[in-house]
């Protein structure tokens, strides 16, 4: 990329330019600058990014300019002409406040519409003309179920984050939501990676689409740097509160694997002293939001965080990320360290890892290839009554138990109506974890 391009060159509206130029960018990102000219020029566009290299702007402000240059004389309520799908709650809050960050000077409305929230507050803000709508999939489903919503008239489909769609089982949702579109209409498929599903997904939905690509999902940034330290389970919990108030550290992302763990360790290091708190599938949305809006002030100093409530949680500068245990899937492990590190501003990736995650430690180095530094922390002596190892949470296993197997399994996915599938697995077939975020 021209690192001179500006994004007057890329022939957007004044009134985006005026918009871009508030929020203090000057240059458009890789991404950015091949994605825009794309999307203006109306092509379907098939996109691998991964959040923080600035894609939402990349499909954000080539939307609006066409809305600006092809305006509609007459506006129906809940009828709106750009649809953008996202997986998870946060982020699709995160799409739409961009969207009216960059919309600020335009009379172009925006809404965001997702589950485990009030539906009727929704319903009303329906009855108002809309022209851009920010949606999961489930609930936008129940809206068109109830005749809410009227998606004839889309003329742009957004699908952001579709790898992570497919993770969590949203591709029947995807195709039922397709079915209610029309076939004329302009599709943009962003995701960190270009597997076999999400080709197949683009073949059945864009149309001769452009592809391009940036920041391959395994290349760790060169900014970060990353250390292990070997700790035991039993002894993290402390081992981290001791990192955390010894190091001063004003603001670290920490990754769990389980919604319980997420808790346990947010209560813990509010036992100590520390402002934590913990974001999951089984927060309501408004803790969710108070505790992310609490984390970017810095009125929170630790957020823990589950890996798919975290999405969408796009921090510049975010100086710390500690990995509380390794994620199951190593690529996993590399979007969790891409939160640090943006932006041109060193950041530092810190994991714990018990002995029985060395298989999953040595899967991580084999994807980024590169040996992970370890480090000791000195002045540091586990309690001397660790707590009880049945309290440990297992690589793979979204309850409790002992700490004695490195195969990995599935993580519970943190969405509206996982914990409750989560807790009646054992009981009964549980539906598809992610039907309605």
């Amino acid at each position: 990329m021209n690192s001179e391009l500006s994004f007057a060159d890329l022939g957007l509206a004044e009134p985006l330019l005026r918009a871009v130029h508030d929020a203090g960018y000057t240059h458009p990102t890789p991404i950015q600058a091949q994605a825009i000219p794309h999307v203006l020029q109306g092509g379907d566009l098939l996109a691998a990014a991964q959040t923080g290299t600035g894609k939402t702007a990349g499909f954000t402000l080539p939307i609006l300019d066409h809305l600006l240059r092809h305006p509609q004389k007459t506006r129906s309520p809940g009828r709106p002409r750009v649809l953008v799908l996202t997986p998870t709650r946060e982020l699709a809050a995160q799409v739409e406040e961009s969207v009216r960050l960059y919309a600020r000077h335009t009379r172009i409305q925006s809404l965001v519409i997702f589950g485990g929230v009030n539906i009727n507050p929704q319903i009303t803000a329906l009855k108002k003309p809309q022209d851009i709508l920010v949606a999961t999939p489930g609930r936008l489903l129940d809206h068109a179920s109830q005749k809410t919503l009227d998606l004839s008239g889309v003329e742009i489909l957004v699908l952001d984050e579709a790898d992570r769609m497919l993770d969590m089982g949203f591709i029947h949702d995807i195709r039922r939501v397709l079915r209610l579109l029309p076939k004329a209409r302009q599709s943009l498929l962003f995701s960190a990676t270009f597997s076999d599903d999400i080709r197949a997904l683009a073949h059945g939905m864009l149309d001769h689409p452009e592809e391009v690509s940036v920041a391959r999902r395994n290349a760790a940034s060169g900014l970060v740097r990353q250390k292990v330290i070997m700790a035991r389970q039993s002894d993290k919990r402390d081992l981290l509160s001791h990192i955390i108030r010894e190091s001063g550290w004003h603001q670290v992302l920490v990754f769990t694997r389980t919604k319980h763990g997420a808790n346990r360790l947010a209560e813990k290091l509010v036992k100590d002293g520390l402002s934590a708190a913990a974001i999951h599938g089984n927060k309501s949305q408004s803790a969710r939001t108070r505790a992310l809006s609490g984390f970017k002030d810095g009125k929170v100093a630790v957020l823990v965080a589950t890996d798919i409530a975290a999405r969408g949680l796009d921090i510049e500068q975010l100086p710390q990320v500690v990995n509380f245990e390794l994620p199951n899937v190593p690529e996993d492990y590399v979007h969790r360290i891409g939160r640090t590190g943006r932006a041109g501003s060193p950041g530092s990736a810190l994991s714990l890892v018990d002995d029985s995650e060395i298989k999953l430690l040595r899967a991580i180095e084999r994807l980024t290839r590169q040996n992970l530094e370890p480090i000791t922390i000195e002045g540091w002596v586990p309690p001397a009554h660790p707590e009880p190892a049945q309290d440990a949470e297992r690589p793979g296993a979204g309850g409790r138990g002992r700490v004695h197997s490195t195969r990995s399994a599935s993580p519970a996915t943190p969405t509206d109506r996982a914990g409750r599938a989560h807790a009646a697995r054992r009981r009964r077939p549980a539906p598809m974890a992610g039907r309605r975020p």
